[in-house]
């Protein structure tokens, strides 16, 4: 997979103390992917999670499920 397709997206919600996420969830419904990469490092190895784990894991966060962090 190119990163060349994806459209990078970082939370509203990163303060940018460094230690965030980019997403690209255009190919989620199209591939049934979301790309996940360091934001520090936009030419890091790119990981590609299903898109049901990564929708989980959003709902996950949202409902406190890992804690406060």
């Amino acid at each position: 997979m190119t990163t060349n397709s994806l459209r990078w997206f970082k939370s509203s919600y990163s303060n940018n103390g460094g230690n965030c996420i980019e997403v690209a969830v255009n190919l989620a419904t199209s591939r049934g992917v979301v790309p996940v990469r360091d934001s520090k490092d936009p030419l890091s190895p790119v990981l590609t999670v299903p898109a049901a784990a990564f929708a989980s894991f959003v709902t996950g966060v949202k409902t406190g499920e890992f804690g406060a962090v």
